[in-house]
């Protein structure tokens, strides 16, 4: 099976109480087994990244008029879906919005997005507690970074929980350039 190698923009969306918001997908060539993650796809070619993460965040939420923040992370993975294989690298936009309600619903009865079961706000200590599969798997690490020490002047790279390494976070000090 051949792998499709592209690059995908992912959106770290907090509401006014902290919370993220991760969708619940599912793969229907694995009926059964579902997941959550953060809302955000692939790029189309020659597509800038902040482009890709705005148009995947109103395609799979309805969300619109979310200004997105800095980059705070990025990671590659491999995975499959819909029996093709994808190695995808992959940076996430931290962003916040008011809005709340959302459209999953609607979105999910778009072929592209039939894989979104639905949407939840998440505590970081929710994200903690789940026994439920939530990528990336350092995703609470990282969020619960971001809230306390505000974002990194440079991406984070996500290694996986093993291996994860917060070297090279560098924070933000408030009146300085950059």
């Amino acid at each position: 099976m051949a792998v499709e190698r592209r690059r995908a923009a992912r959106v770290l969306l907090f509401d006014e109480a902290d919370r993220l918001l991760l969708l619940r997908g599912t793969d229907p060539a694995v009926p059964g087994v579902s997941w959550w993650l953060t809302p955000g796809g692939g790029a189309e070619p020659g597509e800038e990244l902040r482009t890709a993460a705005l148009r995947e965040l109103a395609e799979e939420t309805g969300l619109t008029g979310v200004e997105l923040g800095p980059v705070v992370a990025y990671d590659t993975v491999s995975f499959s879906y819909l029996e093709q294989r994808f190695e995808q690298d992959q940076w996430f936009h931290l962003a916040r919005t008011r809005e709340t309600e959302l459209s999953v619903q609607e979105a999910a009865a778009a072929d592209e997005h039939a894989q979104l079961l639905t949407a939840r706000w998440w505590t970081v200590a929710e994200l903690r507690e789940t026994e439920e599969t939530v990528y990336p798997v350092e995703l609470a690490d990282l969020v619960e970074r971001v809230l306390t020490d505000g974002p990194p002047v440079r991406p984070v790279r996500l290694y996986g929980r093993a291996g994860w390494s917060t070297m090279g976070w560098t924070y933000r000090v408030e009146g300085t350039p950059g």
